[in-house]
């Protein structure tokens, strides 16, 4: 199981998307240029200690993490195996649609000058090309084994 490439992938999919869920995703800049929110995927802490939460964020990082980690023991079912991949991809790119969404929606709260990207919003890009990366080795093995059923049922 674990010595298929995809598994490998899959894994270090996992490994990033647990990774982005503890990282901030960036900061918000005040107008007076000093002032900075971060912001994290739960949520945004407020100058006046409140907290803005969007757990949507981390509701899908969350979700993804778990699709990514389940589809590594999906082994036996590649065709399952090749659906997650394709659903994990598609959460991740609806992650960034929701992340556009709450980044404007807080920058308006804020009054923020600017926001300020971090490194961690990079990490479900990267997860998004290892999901393709692990759809073509689960594909490849798929039409491998309907190759050699063919070849068995010939002789």
């Amino acid at each position: 199981m674990i010595q298929r490439i995809q598994s490998v992938y899959l894994l270090i999919v996992t490994g990033l998307l647990i990774t982005a869920m503890c990282l901030p995703l960036g900061q918000f800049i005040a107008s007076d240029g000093v002032t900075a929110f971060v912001f994290k995927p739960l949520g945004v802490t407020l100058a006046s200690d409140a907290f803005q939460s969007t757990w949507g964020l981390f509701g899908i990082l969350f979700l993804s993490t778990v699709v990514a980690f389940c589809t590594i023991f999906l082994f036996r079912n590649r065709m399952l195996q090749v659906r997650m991949t394709i659903f994990n991809s598609i959460l991740l790119i609806g992650y960034y649609a929701a992340f556009f969404v709450f980044m404007f929606m807080l920058k308006d709260d804020l009054d923020a000058m600017s926001f300020q990207l971090g490194w961690a919003l990079c990490l479900p890009a990267i997860s998004i090309v290892l999901n393709y990366l692990s759809f073509r080795a689960i594909y490849r093995d798929e039409v491998m084994v309907k190759a050699a059923d063919s070849f068995r049922l010939r002789k």
